[in-house]
């Protein structure tokens, strides 16, 4: 007879490798993303080409030393290089964005529902940070970045970059998923299609429901 202890074990096992919030590790040594399903293995939201019918460019990706349009709301950008990018990043679990920031520019507060973010400054200064969970009370971990730091923002904390100088900065950074995703808090809480209802976001952020209304349309999709 089966014990009441090993049950629990084995099914504690089973919620565990359930629950797991990062990429697969892969089974073979590469799994070129196709479009084309017609020949291909579906495998984590990409089919897969044959393996003899990869080639190098499938690996390569061109562009990342030029600076990105920043002429816009937020006066910053954010170039991405993920598995959409370079086909060969199939199941590898990992992807690079460059971030280009105008002077006072941001990259506004947002999360990576799949990915840990290590970025590393090569030009300007940023102030940086991310908020931790409900649980932990919320506390902002934040430093101001100089060329040559690094700074990491956990896997689905809501973090931002701020460029305080004069001058544009520059950073690079790496996720720890091919396909990182990305919610920026203000254009899904007050930009959403169809819009949430104002009376819920007023009450929710101890606003008038005016000023709620005013918002959701300056982020109307």
């Amino acid at each position: 007879m089966v014990s009441k202890s090993l049950i629990l074990m084995t099914l504690s096992a089973l919620v565990i490798s359930f629950a797991k919030a990062y990429d697969p590790s892969p089974l073979q040594d590469f799994c070129v993303a196709i479009d084309d399903p017609k020949n291909g293995v579906f495998v984590n939201g990409k089919f897969c080409k044959d393996p003899k019918q990869a080639k190098a460019e499938d690996f390569f990706f061109s562009g990342l030393n030029q600076a990105g349009y920043t002429n816009n709301a937020v006066k910053s950008n954010v170039t991405t290089v993920n598995v959409d990018q370079i086909p060969g990043l199939n199941t590898m679990g990992i992807s690079l964005v460059r971030i280009d920031y105008a002077p006072y520019g941001q990259n506004p507060p947002h999360t990576h529902p799949r990915a840990t973010e290590i970025l590393v400054l090569l030009e300007g200064t940023l102030y940086v940070g991310f908020v931790s969970s409900n649980q932990d009370n919320n506390r902002l971990f934040a430093k101001m970045l100089h060329p040559g730091d690094v700074f990491v923002f956990p896997i689905g904390m809501i973090h931002f970059q701020v460029n305080v100088g004069k001058t544009p900065a520059v950073a690079f950074a790496g996720l720890s998923s091919q396909n990182a995703g990305v919610i920026t808090i203000a254009d899904t809480v007050f930009g959403s299609t169809p819009p949430i209802n104002p009376e819920i976001l007023a009450q929710a952020f101890k606003l008038d429901v005016n000023v709620v209304k005013d918002l959701e349309a300056k982020f109307k999709n």
